[in-house]
């Protein structure tokens, strides 16, 4: 078995953090895709939610190892 894992700094925090580079939540910024980390999606969310906006979901194993075939 192998396993994927993507490891970055978060665009929310800075802090280090490994996660799964195809679940992982993310925002664009200057048309990139940036990772962002569980405690800042934790921050965000009360954020979003009281200015009308949805929450950021954050998928099933997305801060996980992802198996990969071969």
């Amino acid at each position: 078995m192998s396993y994927m894992q993507a490891m970055s700094a978060c665009v929310g925090c800075g802090r280090l953090f490994s996660y799964n580079p195809e679940l992982v939540p993310s925002i664009r910024i200057n048309g990139v895709r940036e990772p962002i980390c569980q405690a800042c999606v934790d921050a965000a969310n009360p954020r979003r939610i009281a200015n009308k906006l949805e929450p950021i979901r954050v998928a099933p194993g997305a801060y996980d190892a992802q198996e990969v075939d071969g």
